[in-house]
């Protein structure tokens, strides 16, 4: 049983920002804090935690260091911080597939509910249904049709086990009924790839890797995964349009070691939310498609909650396990 009543009393705790000060919270950061990144350099979420970074070594005028500690679905990072200083120095850039990991991996010595105090949230991203130009469907409807008419035939395609572009395949063909088979590339573009040759028939890709081909013609969108419209493609529908209750949106906020005081957590909160909040940062996140937003320690704890349990459903409806 995950604890998620424990997870969301941690972020409660958390919520202190109108407190008065302690003298440790007065004193931090009395070094450089390290962001550690789940990714590889140059990766969307890499470019984030490098932006957010730069805007908060400004407000604490401390340098922040980005570390990129890519593995094990983003495992690697959440270890390096769970096991590190509860004192604040260093700092998890969290992100939707940490919530995920929690039923994905069958044998975790760590875990973001468990191990990972929430801080702020910093954006959403969208995904969007593509297919191939070629395709002789044109709206998610006729998909759904499609597919229901070729059992076992239409393939999805996506960038890993178990990541956001096959787990987001995996809640469309739950909520709408349909069959599809996976077929796993190595990566992104790999996977962008054979949509284009006709080799797979649909993808769920993140905005930013998608729309340069959407912007191009050699992929066709059919749907946001979005609740509603967004700005970068306003004239593509939200699936949920056709299949009521569908959503995903991709998540990312910094987390810290699971005991860091409240205070100092507070402290954090307060200026990474200042940061998010900037107009010119807004703006370069708006430009990758992402949607930015502040929170709460609270709120953003109770959203990695229902994120977890959310995706729970969808493991378990797709049968994965990773050891």
């Amino acid at each position: 049983m995950i604890p998620l009543r424990r997870f969301l009393q941690l972020a409660g705790s958390a919520a202190l920002a109108a407190a008065p000060q302690s003298a440790r919270a007065q004193s931090y950061p009395s070094r450089p804090i390290t962001i550690m990144v789940f990714v590889g350099a140059g990766g969307a979420p890499d470019i984030i935690a490098r932006l957010i970074g730069q805007g908060l070594s400004q407000r604490i005028g401390q340098p922040v260091v980005i570390e990129n500690r890519p593995g094990g679905g983003g495992n690697l990072s959440l270890q390096a911080v769970a096991r590190a200083p509860a004192d604040g120095h260093t700092l998890l850039l969290i992100a939707t597939p940490h919530a995920i990991n929690v039923t994905l991996y069958e044998k975790l010595n760590v875990n973001v509910i468990r191990d990972i105090a929430p801080v702020a949230s910093i954006n959403n991203d969208s995904f969007v249904m593509l297919v191939n130009p070629s395709s002789p469907v044109k709206s998610v409807a006729e998909f759904i049709v499609h597919a229901k008419s070729s059992p076992g035939k239409v393939n999805l395609t996506s960038s890993g086990n178990g990541n956001l572009t096959h787990l987001s395949g995996e809640l469309f063909r739950m909520a709408s009924g349909i069959d599809l088979v996976h077929v796993p590339y190595r990566n992104t573009p790999a996977a962008l790839t054979a949509l284009m040759a006709g080799d797979v028939h649909v993808i769920f890709g993140a905005l930013p890797s998608a729309m340069p081909h959407v912007k191009a013609g050699s992929l066709r969108p059919l749907g946001v995964t979005a609740p509603a419209r967004v700005k970068a493609l306003p004239d593509v529908p939200s699936i949920s349009d056709t299949v009521p209750g569908y959503a995903v949106t991709g998540w990312v906020g910094i987390g810290a070691p699971h005991g860091t005081p409240a205070e100092i957590i507070a402290k954090l909160n307060k200026d990474i939310n200042a940061v998010v909040s900037d107009p010119e940062i807004a703006a370069r996140l708006a430009s990758f498609g992402s949607d930015p937003f502040t929170s709460t320690p609270a709120s953003f704890g109770k959203l990695i909650a229902a994120e977890t349990e959310k995706w729970e459903k969808v493991v378990r409806f797709a049968g994965l396990k990773i050891e």
